[in-house]
């Protein structure tokens, strides 16, 4: 399923508009980008939550080469689905 396939879905079960839902699901995305950016993290009870993850600097090798590559630490967004989502999909 796509962005649009959402949409299309929400608004079929709700009743909205196709371009409300696409207002509300661009906001609720927004926030949620606007959330991990800052370092916060956005917890859905029952749904999951959405936080960053440091992960280490570390040596890479470019496959075309063989030359390594020293490659800096970053920031990664991740999901850790909650028990309604395990349980829903079990």
């Amino acid at each position: 399923m796509n962005k649009t396939d959402l949409i299309n879905n929400i608004s079929n079960n709700s009743g909205l508009t196709k371009r409300d839902v696409e207002t509300v699901l661009n906001g609720f995305l927004d926030e949620i980008t606007s959330a991990l950016s800052s370092g916060d993290k956005v917890q859905l009870i029952g749904f999951g939550t959405f936080e960053t993850r440091k992960r280490a600097a570390r040596t890479g090798r470019n496959p075309q080469t063989g030359e390594e590559l020293n490659i800096p630490e970053s920031n990664v967004p991740a999901f850790k689905a909650g028990n309604k989502l395990k349980e829903a999909v079990n």
